[in-house]
């Protein structure tokens, strides 16, 4: 894992390697900690629905780099400060919620690139070494290490997905399954509707060769995704996988009390 400018993982997402990760819903650094020294490749701190603020975001994308994972934001919204202000912290790449048009895909890259958009310079943080990188070390190692993810999760990004994919500098897809259920009024992810949405994005993005990135709901699934496309797999998130730990670790001393309790007690 390059530490430095997030380069490796950007060169593995973009190549279609298969990645795994998980979202980040608890404001603090042990998450990260303990996934990246299991194996995951990425967490996703997910500013958008969790109570992070730029500090625990800055401490947490510290963590990243000291446990050797990659350390996505999924940003508040699609607006340039939202970007700049987690680039500036060192984060390897953002997941934009809501890229429904050409317009708002090519403003966050524009966002996210200094020689060919409009981010605002600062070399003087993390992302800069804190002053050490030039200018131009700078201004290279951003633009060629920040990964821009675009989520697609509205029906009218549906529409015209291969073109907001088409856009040069967005580096891949993310399927918002959730809200592409809740947009098209359906009861659950399995609905029809929102199968065809996958598959058509999916498409899409191995017609402009870019990957896909999903938060997959069982190993079943995320098989059947990968065989149609996808390649990065979000899988729960630091809560659910708390939830479904402890759930497992008290049935599973529930049980083993329940039967050494029915045991004879001259056995």
């Amino acid at each position: 894992m390059d530490l430095g400018n997030g380069a490796g993982f950007r060169q593995r997402f973009v190549e279609c390697e298969t990645l795994f990760g998980t979202f980040l819903k608890t404001p603090t650094t042990h998450a990260s900690e303990i996934l990246g020294s299991v194996g995951f490749d990425f967490v996703v701190i997910d500013e958008e629905h969790a109570p992070f603020n730029r500090e625990t975001t800055d401490r947490i994308l510290l963590a990243c780099r000291a446990s050797g994972i990659a350390g996505i934001v999924r940003v508040q919204g699609p607006e340039a400060p939202f970007i700049l202000s987690v680039l500036d912290c060192g984060a390897t790449g953002v997941l934009v919620p809501h890229v429904d048009s050409v317009a708002k895909a090519k403003a966050v890259v524009s966002a996210c690139r200094y020689a060919t958009g409009s981010r605002g310079f600062s070399n003087t943080t993390r992302a800069g070494q804190f002053g050490k990188a030039t200018l131009a070390e700078h201004v290279a190692e951003q633009d060629q290490g920040v990964t821009v993810i675009a989520m697609i999760e509205d029906p009218w990004a549906v529409d015209e997905v291969e073109q907001i994919l088409a856009v040069d500098g967005i580096d891949g897809a993310f399927i918002g399954r959730g809200d592409l259920t809740v947009a098209y009024r359906q009861a659950g992810q399995g609905a029809s509707l929102v199968k065809e949405a996958t598959d058509k994005i999916i498409r899409a993005a191995r017609k402009v060769g870019k990957p896909v990135c999903i938060l997959a709901s069982s190993h079943e699934d995320a098989a059947e995704l990968s065989q149609k496309g996808a390649s990065a797999f979000i899988l729960s998130s630091d809560q659910g996988l708390m939830r479904q730990a402890a759930i497992q670790t008290l049935a599973g001393y529930g049980q083993s009390l329940a039967i050494k309790t029915t045991v004879p007690a001259n056995s």
